[in-house]
């Protein structure tokens, strides 16, 4: 298995995927308990961002990542470059600043019915008083076939707004593809003082995605940037039509004619702790949607996710799956793609903190049939 892994990884030396976006610090009370439970007290904490999970996702898959971002010039930072080389991402072109901070957020993880919460520190952080000309984009993407970016890069500040619309800009002219996770959150899009949040995103997102391949979305996403709504689905109750989502995919690619692929996915929120977990993969060149997971029967079965431990990061183990899929010899078809990306990111729901510590062969796995959870031996 090491052997396979370090072929692969060798394989793909000169064909980096780079990901640009914040990392924070994460603080989180242990289990699943209160903050105001816990201070004055410790808090766990570890890194997260949606682009930093996906980095580091895809290189434990056996793919070549590179992370590209701004942060300041500490101790703290150290402790985060260490955590990424350890799983194998290139953090050499890291954008280091004196004088600035490094973005908190809290996680207050949900039980039941009480939902999981978030709690934001992250104004004037690098990342967000950063403009595109302190980045070396043109070194950052040397060697690089993929680059993937969020909305929540963005949805921080014009600066940080701009260097995304730069890098991927770049990134056409290199020849590398783009992905783009919409990754909408309501408690950002801030900084525009006469629009209103989603007509910002809207606005930011409608220059971005031009430059875009492959487009990601949960089941919201797309409403809450585009206005695109996917009919007869209840987000709040929990109800998905999977007939919805192919016409959201084709709203997409009709309004953006350079995205080819559009994968959303699909989650059913029964509670905080249980979740039925999918995804669609659509094609713009053969013109179908494909679903993950199905039956034997061919039909979308979603995972019955009963006990999550962590789903904070869920959505970028899934671009992580998608991605690294994308790229592999050995899972050729679209269907393939979409039910890798899928039980990677049903895996994750298992694992505390943002980074998703699964295994390609663990996800192969679940792909083929064991979900039983049996003591490997």
């Amino acid at each position: 298995m090491l052997a396979q892994f370090i072929e692969r990884k060798n394989k793909m030396e000169k064909d980096k995927i780079l990901g640009f976006g914040e990392v924070m610090l994460r603080l989180c009370p242990s289990e699943f308990k209160r903050i105001r439970q816990c201070l004055p007290g410790s808090l766990d904490a570890t890194f997260g961002g949606g682009e930093a999970n996906v980095c580091a996702s895809v290189s434990m898959f056996g793919s070549n990542a590179k992370y590209l971002t701004a942060l300041p010039n500490n101790p703290v930072t150290e402790s985060f470059f260490a955590q990424m080389r350890g799983v194998g991402v290139d953090v050499s072109s890291v954008l280091l600043k004196e004088n600035s901070r490094m973005g908190i957020y809290y996680v207050e993880t949900g039980a039941n019915q009480r939902a999981s919460s978030v709690i934001y520190d992250r104004e004037f952080s690098a990342i967000s008083m950063t403009g595109p000309e302190e980045y070396d984009f043109q070194n950052a993407l040397e060697g690089v076939k993929h680059v993937h970016i969020t909305g929540i890069t963005p949805s921080l500040s014009e600066k940080a707004f701009n260097a995304t619309l730069e890098l991927v800009k770049h990134a056409q002219n290199s020849g590398a593809k783009v992905s783009c996770d919409l990754n909408y959150r309501k408690k950002l899009w801030n900084w525009h003082p006469e629009m209103k949040k989603q007509k910002l995103a809207d606005y930011c997102m409608s220059q971005i995605v031009p430059y875009v391949d492959i487009v990601i979305a949960n089941e919201e996403d797309a409403t809450d940037v585009f206005g695109i709504v996917a009919e007869n689905s209840s987000i709040t109750s929990g109800h998905i039509d999977t007939e919805g989502y192919k016409s959201v995919a084709k709203q997409i690619i009709e309004r953006f004619e350079n995205v080819s692929q559009v994968a959303i996915t699909l989650r059913e929120s029964k509670s905080a702790t249980h979740n039925n977990w999918g995804a669609m993969l659509f094609d713009k060149a053969s013109d179908k949607a494909f679903f993950a997971p199905i039956d034997g029967n061919g039909n979308y079965t979603p995972y019955q996710i009963k006990n999550i431990v962590d789903r904070v990061g869920g959505g970028d183990s899934f671009g992580a799956g998608l991605i690294h899929a994308l790229y592999s010899d050995d899972l050729p078809e679209k269907q393939d793609v979409i039910s890798f990306a899928v039980a990677a990111s049903c895996l994750k729901h298992s694992i505390k903190g943002d980074f998703n510590y699964v295994t390609r062969s663990e996800v192969l796995s679940l792909m083929g049939g064991d979900a039983s959870g049996r003591v490997k031996r």
